[in-house]
């Protein structure tokens, strides 16, 4: 298969190509389509997750840029800020985040274990804000700070999501084809879960610029389906452009908001009960905030037989199992 990202610059950050995994005990007890997962919670840096791919694009841009020191954002438990401080180490660049308290009424230790507790581990400089501000507007004002006190800022935006970000789940959508193709395996979907875009619109664009037309059903799980079908498409045309001259049709944008809850990072009891049901049927942990809304979701379409019972089905697994830890009370009731 032609490499598409030849051009591109990158750092290499990531364990790659991750596995694609067929979940056989998961796929008997939901009596659905036979269930695969593509585990990019493998990739490897600080534990692994989707934002290593996204980051060898954006760190080899912030190298070339000469920057000594990287800024971004993200929620307090946020998995991408966790990624891009031990790239930063791994680096040799300084890391100064914020982190939003978008989660309300959380105990003190949500700010303190899971990816907060790894943020200080890489020795990040952490200022907190309060929810419901720009937070990228935020970081860009620290950025600017920063230069004007004569360091060498390089801003990456939420979630990495950006054109040269989302490149790297043009690598994965290349990656997974590849797998496909030597296992002959013919997926009907892929399943994964919305939220800052960069993901979902770069296996959108990854798959549009080589021709592949098996849909993806993003699991929002923070906008309603509008708003996220607008994020997605806008970066997905923004970032197929760097790749294709042909147009990206907005219908290949799927969205489905109904698993999001009272909103980003407060837990659902279908969220609970996926974690669950992939660690006892799967050995593989979910987080509450992501993976596990984006499994929910899958779970649910096959109950209800939104997704039928024939075929394959792939659910891409972005990582996040450190957060775990800052919602141990969710599954104190549980057994």
């Amino acid at each position: 298969m032609q490499d598409i990202l030849s051009k591109f610059k990158r750092v290499d950050l990531c364990h790659q190509p991750t596995a694609l995994e067929k979940m056989p005990r998961l796929s008997a007890s939901l009596g659905g389509p036979q269930l695969w997962i593509k585990r990019d919670d493998c990739t490897g840096l600080a534990t692994g997750g989707n934002k290593t791919r996204k980051l060898e694009f954006l760190m080899a841009e912030a190298l070339d840029a000469g920057a000594d020191i990287v800024v971004t954002q993200g929620a307090v438990q946020s998995n991408h800020v966790r990624q891009t401080a031990a790239a930063a180490c791994k680096l040799g660049l300084d890391c100064y985040v914020l982190l939003e308290r978008r989660v309300p009424n959380t105990a003190k230790s949500y700010e303190q274990t899971g990816n907060v507790f790894l943020d200080s581990l890489f020795n990040t400089q952490i200022e907190f804000r309060p929810a419901g501000l720009d937070m990228n507007q935020e970081a860009r004002d620290l950025a600017a700070r920063l230069e004007s006190e004569g360091r060498k800022p390089y801003f990456i935006p939420g979630g990495g999501s950006n054109e040269i970000g989302a490149l790297g789940y043009v690598s994965t959508a290349q990656e997974l084809l590849g797998q496909c193709k030597a296992i002959n395996l013919r997926a009907k979907l892929i399943v994964l879960s919305t939220g800052s875009a960069g993901t979902h619109a770069g296996m959108l664009a990854g798959f549009h610029a080589l021709g592949c037309d098996i849909p993806i059903l993003g699991i929002s799980v923070r906008q309603p389906e509008h708003i996220q079908i607008e994020n997605v498409y806008n970066l997905a045309v923004k970032t197929a452009a760097l790749l294709t001259d042909r147009p990206l049709a907005r219908e290949k944008v799927i969205v489905d908001d109904r698993y999001v809850g009272e909103g980003y990072g407060i837990p659902t009891e279908g969220a609970i009960e996926a974690a669950n049901l992939l660690a006892r049927n799967e050995g593989i942990l979910l987080d509450l905030v992501y993976s596990a809304k984006g499994m929910a979701g899958l779970i649910d379409n096959i109950r209800t037989n939104n997704i039928t019972a024939e075929g394959d089905v792939i659910y891409l697994h972005t990582g996040g199992a450190v957060s775990l830890f800052a919602y141990e009370e969710m599954f104190s009731a549980q057994k």
